[in-house]
């Protein structure tokens, strides 16, 4: 089983009230994630033990330009985050390097699987 990890601890609470339901990934990483792919939604710094949410599937899996991003990419990314201005910002914060709007990012949408539904 594969994890799609997040880092931040923002984004736990996002994903615990299931706001957040996309995550922008710098690079192309459809080879890491291929769409239809079943993850474990996990919480936790590298190196450190990691938080299991839940498990979800990988809906839609798009490479785009920093640039060419969506307002729907933003919102379902993160809610507070309102302009890819801001999203260039938060990732130079995460990435600790500069971000340009001509940067390749892989962004994947995916759907918490109810564990009722697995029990039918």
């Amino acid at each position: 089983m594969m994890a799609l990890n997040f880092q931040e601890s923002k984004h736990r609470e996002m994903l615990m009230a299931r706001s957040k339901n996309c995550t922008v990934r710098l690079g192309d990483v459809t080879a890491l994630y291929p769409e239809s792919s079943v993850v474990w939604i996990t919480v936790g710094k590298k190196g450190e033990p990691k938080e299991f949410l839940y498990t979800a599937i990988l809906d839609k899996v798009r490479v785009k330009t920093m640039g060419t991003l969506t307002s729907t990419d933003l919102g379902h990314q993160n809610p507070d985050i309102n302009s890819k201005e801001e999203l260039i910002k938060d990732f130079e914060t995460i990435y600790r390097r500069r971000i340009l709007p001509e940067d390749t990012v892989t962004v994947i949408y995916f759907s918490e699987i109810l564990q009722d539904t697995l029990s039918r």
